[in-house]
């Protein structure tokens, strides 16, 4: 199985650690994100990951160069952005993809089961398959709902949840045909235009734990929620309770 890491963007939410790291360096606990995800995609079959490089990409590969142990254990690949592409355009730089691959963010701290992900997107018939998560956003107001200039209901300090993606993504190498090349293309443009061409784009509901390292709120958080649960994390097999699939 093939994998493919965005690790290309400036992090300029979780400055000032970006400052002289980028993103995916950025520790928890001791290790490094990035070191995590590879680590959980060799344990689960995965033979070969291509890292999409941009901001202080050349510390992403001293790092693995100085990791020969780690690095040993997957064929490591790096493709260089001269200029940003965008979260779907970057796969235009990618050679030999196969027929299915993972695509997914170097900042995400998850214990998703990836085989079962791609297993259910190739049963799908989809397109591309859209890992999700719910997620609970408070809202500290009174909110109105207000129809012809009238008041017609209030409810104080609402709860919404929604089912946002995780920043993790099985493609169909049909896709690519409709990611443009030569300029900026980011993922939410490509989801649109498959809609648009009618094209199955699946969606795998998954509630494992799942962290977006991108504000340093965010960040603070990873650190309780990932030495809380290592043993999760750093499992060699997923020999565990599975996630709900919808569609």
């Amino acid at each position: 199985m093939k994998a493919v890491i965005l690790a290309g963007g400036r992090g300029t939410r979780l400055a000032p650690y970006t400052t002289v790291l980028p993103k995916p360096l950025v520790p928890v606990g001791n290790i490094p994100i990035l070191e995590v995800i590879i680590r959980q995609l060799i344990a689960s079959g995965f033979d070969s990951v291509t890292l999409t490089l941009g901001h202080l990409g050349e510390l992403i590969r001293a790092f693995f160069a100085a990791q020969k142990t780690l690095s040993s254990q997957i064929e490591l690949q790096f493709v260089d952005e001269e200029q940003p592409t965008g979260t779907a355009g970057s796969l235009r730089l990618v050679p030999n993809l196969p027929d299915t691959f993972l695509v997914m963010n170097g900042d995400v701290l998850t214990t998703l089961d990836f085989p079962r992900l791609i297993n259910f997107h190739r049963e799908s018939g989809a397109w591309l398959t859209i890992a999700s998560h719910r997620k609970q956003v408070n809202v500290d107001l009174g909110v109105m709902q207000i129809q012809d200039g009238e008041v017609t209901g209030y409810i104080e300090k609402p709860q919404y949840v929604y089912p946002v993606s995780m920043g993790i993504y099985v493609y169909d190498r049909r896709a690519l045909e409709y990611i443009p090349p030569n300029r900026h293309f980011d993922f939410p443009e490509l989801v649109l235009q498959l809609l648009a061409q009618k094209k199955k784009v699946a969606c795998f509901e998954s509630d494992a734990i799942w962290l977006d390292i991108g504000r340093r709120e965010d960040y603070a958080a990873a650190q309780d929620v990932f030495d809380q649960n290592q043993d999760q994390f750093r499992m060699a097999g997923w020999p565990r309770s599975c996630p709900t699939v919808q569609t």
